[in-house]
């Protein structure tokens, strides 16, 4: 079967949309770091958009850190690929033409440089998860002992990570006198333009104080909040493309109805006129990103845990577990909405009930392991900034407790049928070190992992109230298993 690209792109049906405009006619104003199947789903199809609206020079090149697959799938296809759309009720495509090239930077770093380095380049927009930052979770902090970070100072003409991408090529237009570009950040990160300002400045500093100086003065960092689930492409989604749209496509994305992106309207360069989009451009993005990073992402994430512990490899198999769905949905109401201050117009409780219907979306096969992925990373802006809120105000943490117990059995790397748990996280094998030789024992292994600084700082361990509710949930899980704990956490709250 043919590829899908600009040749074949003529015999795809006649329901399935694409492009508005001649993908040949714009230059590339944009290059995008971590050019995943989210971006795909996401910021590229805003700029798609925006480019059939309006025009301009604002196609993508991106850039695959870690691997080749993406330029091999998107290159050959000229930068197409089909977007499908899956509700329970219907499945809809449309073509992308925004992405220009893919570039693997493993494989050629001066191509990265190149396009970062082009006077055209005028935005620079990330999504490396939120461990491609090379931090502490806990701080927000750059991790400078971090291997690669070590490897990047001592040899800052060789980048490998976002970090070291973004200083060398600020650092040769400084040089030349070139205008830098705006940094865009879209990963799930609290503050996440403020906290990639900060880890590019103490990065450049510890290479010339002046670049870092001047990066603070002269480089706008805007933050984001960005919100669309979007599961990996599988073999079988990437058969029914082909079946639908009459032409192969290796760079299918799949994803949701929903999508919402708000950005802090602070550019120091032009930009695409991605409001006409359908994105939010605001004065302060702060009350969105933390309604999600809480609400959406902190559920997310219980789900994950509890759900893979209960057997369930789905998130929408989970969420038809009434003792699962029944958890999150209290989870939200009762431990993580009273944090959230709504901005304007917000409905918290309409947000809530969407949410739930979204992880109930059977079209998305969105695994629970995919979502347990990096949690030392991801619990302390995700739960453990709710969970302080709580403390703070004396309000109980049972739900959060247990959150953050079914991590820490989820870590230990071995499941309650007693199957090793393929665990994915920068500090896996620390983790285990710890949690395994106390399987046994849950207060200990609770307690040991508490003491973990990186992601649960130096405060969560001594709280009392805080270490003994995550004691007595890890005891729970130890004793009970997922599925029973819940159901008794769910009878302790009846009246």
């Amino acid at each position: 079967m043919a590829r899908l690209s600009r040749a074949t792109l003529p015999s795809v049906p006649a329901p399935v949309a694409r492009p508005e405009y001649d993908p040949r006619a714009h230059g590339v104003g944009i290059v995008h770091i971590g050019i995943g199947a989210f971006h795909r789903a996401h910021q590229a199809v805003y700029t798609d958009a925006a480019l059939g609206a309006h025009g301009g020079n604002w196609r993508i090149a991106g850039v695959s850190l870690r691997g080749d697959a993406v330029a091999e799938q998107l290159n050959p296809q000229d930068g197409l690929y089909a977007l499908n759309v899956r509700s329970a009720e219907r499945s809809t495509y449309r073509v992308i033409g925004a992405i220009d090239r893919a570039v693997a930077a493993r494989r050629n770093p001066r191509a990265v440089l190149d396009a970062l380095g082009a006077p055209g380049t005028k935005i620079v927009s990330t999504t490396v998860t939120e461990k491609g930052y090379c931090h502490d979770p806990a701080t927000g902090t750059l991790n400078a002992a971090h291997p690669e970070i070590r490897t990047e100072l001592a040899h800052p003409e060789s980048p490998a990570t976002v970090l070291g991408f973004l200083a060398a090529a600020l650092r040769e237009r400084r040089v030349r006198g070139a205008a830098p570009f705006t940094v865009l950040c879209c990963d799930n990160l609290p503050h996440n333009g403020a906290v990639l300002r900060g880890l590019v400045m103490q990065f450049a500093e510890l290479l010339d104080t002046e670049l870092g100086a001047w990066i603070g003065r002269h480089v706008a960092f805007p933050s984001t909040m960005v919100d669309r689930i979007t599961p990996p492409t599988t073999a079988a989604d990437l058969a029914g493309a082909a079946r639908d749209l009459g032409v192969e496509d290796r760079g299918l994305v799949v994803t949701e109805p929903f999508s919402q992106w708000v950005i802090e309207d602070r550019f120091g360069t032009d930009r695409p006129r991605w409001e006409d989009a359908g994105a939010e451009l605001v004065a302060d993005v702060a009350p969105y990103e933390i309604a999600k990073l809480r609400l959406l992402n902190g559920s997310h994430s219980a789900l994950a845990y509890l759900g893979y512990l209960a057997g369930y490899a789905h998130v929408h198999e989970a969420m038809a577990d009434d003792a699962l769905a029944g958890y999150v949905e209290r989870l939200m109401r009762d431990e993580i909405a009273p944090t959230v201050a709504a901005p304007p117009g917000f409905d918290l409780v309409r947000y809530q009930r969407d949410l739930l219907a979204r992880f109930g979306n059977p079209a998305l096969s969105h695994r629970t392991w995919q979502i347990a992925m990096d949690g030392s990373q991801k619990l302390p802006p995700r739960l453990l900034g709710t969970a302080r809120d709580r403390l703070a105000a004396a309000q109980p943490i049972d739900g959060l407790a247990l959150a953050v117990a079914a991590w820490m059995r989820y870590v230990s790397g071995v499941d309650e049928r007693g199957a090793s748990i393929d665990v994915r996280d920068p500090l896996a094998t620390k983790l285990a070190a710890l949690a395994k030789p106390l399987l046994g024992e849950p207060r200990e292994l609770a307690r040991a992992l508490l003491g973990v600084t990186e992601i649960f700082g130096p405060d969560l361990r001594e709280r009392g109230e805080f270490t003994t509710a995550v004691a007595d949930a890890v005891t729970e899980l130890a004793r009970h298993g997922a599925r029973e704990t819940l159901r008794r956490l769910v009878d302790r709250r009846r009246p």
